[in-house]
């Protein structure tokens, strides 16, 4: 089979749907850092030299165009298999005992995928697009000594509505349980299984599933309380 051939195989595409999420899974640690800074606790001094760097560094933000295109193929691939798997079984059974076999979120990735697209939609709205497209926030010591917003004073402005708080929150739960099923499928799908080592990556997914997205949403609620300023 040709390389062509195999991508567009079924098992070429979840090798495709695997190797992106574990690529989305290393931009979510990066990203996750680079927002601790807020924990510095110094009026956002540190966390906006993190910001800056990330806004302004070329191999960043040629990383960017990447990180986006293989966010479309995780998507377009989950649609494609969800879609070819319908098809596959057009008549549903009589009766589905699915908690007997898997978990309620591995059979929901669909929705929590959907839910955590509608999230990225409203995230990107709110930082990633002031800072890239507009000229509200400040990308240099010029633009700030001048009296230009930085990010940091951007996440506070948008964490001050608790609606939204609760939305990131929201997403965060929804995120979770996302990678609870996806970081061990992505290791199995990409043949990174063994007896002996796939207990460890499991524990592995757990931890990280919950650490990861604890820290995501302890942010907008320590900037809502001004437990950081």
């Amino acid at each position: 089979m040709s390389n062509a051939g195999f991508l567009k195989s079924s098992i070429g595409k979840k090798v495709i749907m695997g190797a992106t999420g574990l690529f989305l899974i290393t931009f979510l640690i990066v990203h996750c850092f680079i927002n601790m800074l807020i924990f510095f606790n110094d009026g956002g001094e540190t966390f906006n030299k993190g910001a800056e760097f990330m806004g302004t560094n070329w191999l960043i933000r040629a990383m960017e165009i990447v990180l986006f295109v293989g966010l479309i193929l995780h998507m377009v691939q989950a649609l494609v298999l969800t879609l070819e798997n319908r098809k596959a079984r057009p008549v549903a059974y009589a009766k589905i005992n699915g908690a007997a076999n898997s978990t309620w979120y591995s059979r929901s990735m669909g929705l929590l995928g959907t839910l955590i697209l509608m999230f990225l939609v409203i995230h990107l709205r709110h930082f990633w697009v002031e800072s890239r497209f507009t000229d509200h926030i400040a990308h240099n010591e010029y633009e700030k000594l001048a009296g230009q917003e930085t990010m940091f004073r951007e996440m506070m402005e948008v964490f001050e509505d608790p609606i939204v708080v609760l939305v990131y929150v929201l997403a965060m739960v929804s995120l979770a349980y996302h990678l609870l099923h996806g970081f061990q499928s992505a290791f199995q799908t990409l043949g990174l299984n063994h007896r002996k080592y796939t207990p460890m990556i499991k524990k592995t997914g757990i931890v990280f599933s919950i650490v990861i997205c604890v820290l995501f949403a302890s942010m907008p609620i320590a900037m809502h309380f001004r437990f950081v300023k």
